[in-house]
């Protein structure tokens, strides 16, 4: 067994889907981590990591059961951990029960290791992320959340069935709030250099439509199968890997932008400090009301914590 010194990774709520998704996916591409399920169902978390622990034989990750102080001195600490919405509950209410669950999860954790970093897979992920870095004490750019990634990837896949051009190559962002308020940034969309817009295959496609299915993706496979866990954890386990292996790669994460002063879902280059650098994304007229619909949401409830 090598002596070398691995990465830590803890998954608070491991012992649920996506928090299971998330470990199973680290393990999956092969990131040199110690991966550790942590949950306040014990028996779940142990469950998980004995059954993710049987696919890390060929793979250089590992994967064990762990506790709230062992995830506290994590090198990242990806917390999937939230209070469900009740039917007919007003979002107010959801927001107060998850507040009550995200301070007990980072007072659990502490002493949080000073160079840790917080990923929110949790919803609503913006005003989560904010209460997170208000609550673990550690500094804005080491707090972050997927934001938006599972959506853009889910507009580049469609943007790709249209035009035959890889996602990756196709630099297109839903922006904004992951959420009722997240917005396409058509006008700064991008193929090989050339506006995206004007790539042959995308004339008289209808734009609203595409948003529209995007918008509804998540709950047509909640209908189908309860809930949504393999895309976000594959957008989880990257972020993981982007924030250990210091890539300085761009992901529309969840972090805290200076110039809207709150945390939003934006474009941002990742690496082992956290956010390296905040990007400025052009926007036209419609998308600029979009953004500030869009802000005006987070802001709104994120003041009351």
């Amino acid at each position: 067994m090598s002596t070398i010194p691995r990465h830590r990774v803890s998954v608070i709520g491991g012992g649920g889907n996506v928090g299971a998704a998330t470990a199973f996916a680290l393990i999956a591409k092969g990131v040199p981590a110690e991966v550790l399920i942590v949950d306040v169902v014990d028996k779940a978390a142990e469950g998980q990591a004995l059954d993710i622990s049987d696919s890390a034989f060929m793979m250089p990750g590992t994967c064990r059961k762990g506790s709230f102080k062992e995830a506290g001195q994590s090198d990242v600490i990806i917390v999937t951990a939230g209070a469900r919405q009740h039917p007919g509950e007003p979002r107010s209410n959801l927001i107060d029960r998850n507040y009550k669950i995200i301070k007990s999860i980072m007072d659990s954790l502490q002493p949080i290791k000073p160079s840790a970093k917080i990923l929110m897979v949790s919803n609503p992920v913006d005003v989560l992320t904010d209460i997170a870095q208000k609550t673990s004490g550690l500094p804005r750019r080491q707090v972050i959340g997927s934001g938006t990634y599972l959506d853009t990837g889910r507009l580049r896949s469609a943007l790709s069935d249209i035009t035959q051009v890889s996602p990756t190559s196709i630099h297109a962002y839903m922006l904004g709030e992951h959420g009722d308020n997240q917005f396409t940034s058509w006008s700064s969309a991008r193929i090989g250099g050339r506006p995206l817009l004007e790539h042959p295959k995308m004339q008289g496609v209808d734009l609203d439509d595409i948003y529209s299915n995007i918008q509804q993706k998540a709950y047509v496979i909640i209908d189908a199968k309860g809930s949504t866990y393999y895309g976000i954890g594959i957008c989880a386990a990257t972020l993981a890997e982007a924030l250990l292996n210091n890539t300085s790669q761009v992901f529309p994460v969840t972090n805290y932008v200076e110039t809207y002063e709150c945390y939003m879902s934006w474009p941002a280059a990742i690496g082992s400090d956290g956010v390296e650098q905040s990007f400025d994304v052009k926007l036209n007229g419609e998308e600029s009301k979009k953004l500030d619909k869009a802000l005006a949401a987070i802001k709104s409830i994120s003041s009351k914590y």
